[in-house]
């Protein structure tokens, strides 16, 4: 297969219609929540679990393997290891990495101080207001592509913003791949489901990036769920052997629901997922020290009368608080929260959990945030008004985070007052005049008129005006420029899988 070199790979432009989306450089302090004793306790329970109690790695005897060559303690299919050692490992992924983007304008540094945010993964239905709720299908989920490409408070495009479920789940993989690499210039991740899907987008990334960028940066990444509690499967492990042993990205979240897949308590679910993680760390690092790694945690509470995951509650919010902290204590950087809600469409309740769900994420440091937009119904549901509400909410969550209070000389605004008198007002003085484009963020969405003019307009509600961004903002989409040799072996290589694969439909 034929490689082009790194530079004539990388000529792509800044002017794609879209504008402009960095990740966030972060200014304002964390918010830590547990004292040194408190984060002590919960370190001891995790190296408890690591050397006491145990990770099975299942269904994958090279996984096993590895770590008996290395001299793990293997009982059965329980891994058991020394803690020092397994945090010793996790030492060797980076802090902070970047992934580059196909416009390099757009790449994204993750970890340290910064903070990328992406849409909702994996929901299998989608819903808006003409439409109602219906299955995801190709259709939907181009046009979520190109949304997330739209709107420059989202960093990254994340992959499965809903299941196109018109297509084979054997094949699908492939057009999702090249639906991000072609209608977005984002940076984005990859297939896991099955090895040969993970291996597909990897050589697809090749194919767009070059392999002398791809041996030296990353520039795709598999995000996988542990199968808590305290099993790594091996859609987890083969998904690593593909990913991290290319040097690209994993991302590893422990799925956690308080009361089933971990105890009932807080602090033990948290101690649970780090152990989880770590152990799924160190595991990558043995497969290629200094690979890039995000430690997740993904823990809900749960209704104990019917067994349903609840969102925005107080338990999850204060598990997004404690695992900053100890993923800040191991050097690694943290994937968590988003803009989480039970509910079916956007209403109240979907405000307030998302809401609550996303600030703590914020305040809390989680350097790449999926479902950050879009999520309804326990993510079983793509919203596309919703996508677009929160995405305008992240925006104010980026002023705060990126300039926290402007205490420079222009900020006091001394001038100011020697232009207004007291009792006056400073409407029309030069330090507001300077000032007025960029002082407060304006959100796209809020209507903030009196009610006459609001009612003039047709009194529309939120889902109303969302509704009406979406489709000015489909209607006003470009497709990004791309190199017109490498779109064509993309499309080669998706046409060739596509004969080697049958139709699967599970």
């Amino acid at each position: 297969m034929a490689r082009r070199s790194r530079a004539s790979r990388n000529r792509e432009t800044a002017a794609s219609g879209a504008p402009a989306s960095p990740f966030i450089r972060r200014s304002l302090p964390f918010f830590d929540v547990l004292d040194e004793e408190q984060i002590e306790k919960l370190e001891v329970q995790v190296d408890w679990i690591i050397q006491d109690v145990g990770i099975a790695f299942r269904d994958d005897p090279d996984a096993l393997d590895l770590w008996r060559r290395e001299g793990a303690k293997i009982e059965g299919d329980i891994v058991k290891a020394p803690a020092d050692w397994i945090r010793a490992l996790c030492a060797k992924a980076p802090r902070e990495f970047m992934q580059l983007a196909r416009n390099p304008d757009r790449s994204v540094t993750i970890g340290g101080n910064n903070q990328v945010f992406a849409p909702i993964y994996g929901a299998p239905f989608v819903r808006d207001l003409e439409g109602g709720r219906r299955y995801g299908d190709m259709e939907a989920f181009r046009d979520l592509v190109r949304l997330t490409y739209l709107h420059p408070n989202l960093h990254h495009g994340g992959f499965v913003t809903c299941e196109p479920c018109d297509v084979p789940v054997s094949k699908r993989h492939l057009d999702m791949l090249m639906a991000h690499m072609t209608l977005s210039d984002k940076p984005h991740l990859g297939a896991i489901t099955e090895m040969s899907r993970a291996q597909d987008s990897v050589d697809m990334a090749e194919i767009v990036f070059g392999k002398d960028v791809m041996d030296q940066n990353c520039v795709i990444m598999g995000n996988v769920n542990t199968n808590s509690p305290l099993l790594v499967d091996k859609v987890v492990t083969e998904a690593a052997r593909v990913y991290s042993s290319r040097g690209q990205g994993m991302v590893v979240v422990p799925f956690i629901l308080s009361g089933a897949m971990g105890p009932v308590s807080t602090a033990a679910s948290v101690a649970q997922a780090m152990a989880e993680a770590l152990m799924v760390c160190a595991y990558v690092q043995l497969l290629r020290p200094g690979a890039p790694f995000v430690l997740g945690n993904f823990l809900s509470s749960m209704s104990l009368k019917s067994g349903a995951p609840t969102f925005g509650m107080p338990e999850p919010v204060m598990s997004n608080y404690a695992i900053g902290q100890l993923a800040r204590r191991a050097g690694l950087p943290l994937r968590c929260g988003g803009s989480l809600t039970a509910s079916k469409i956007e209403d109240a309740q979907a405000a307030y959990e998302s809401a609550d769900s996303m600030h703590s994420t914020m305040l809390a440091g989680a350097n790449f945030v999926l479902h950050s937009a879009g999520w309804l119904e326990g993510g079983l549901c793509t919203g596309f008004e919703k996508l677009v509400m929160d995405a305008d909410r992240l925006g104010s969550y980026q002023k705060v985070l990126d300039q926290g209070l402007d205490v420079s000389d222009d900020a006091l605004a001394r001038d100011a007052y020697s232009e207004v008198a007291a009792g006056g007002h400073f409407l029309g003085c030069g330090h507001t005049m300077r000032n007025f484009q960029t002082a407060f963020y304006e959100p796209k969405l809020s209507d903030s008129e009196n009610v006459e003019s609001w009612e003039e307009v047709g009194s529309l509600d939120m889902r109303q005006r969302a509704n009406a961004r979406v489709k000015e903002m489909l209607n006003s989409y470009e497709v990004p420029p791309m190199d017109e040799s490498i779109k064509e072996e993309l499309e080669a290589y998706v046409a060739r899988r596509k004969e080697e694969l049958p139709d699967a439909w599970y």
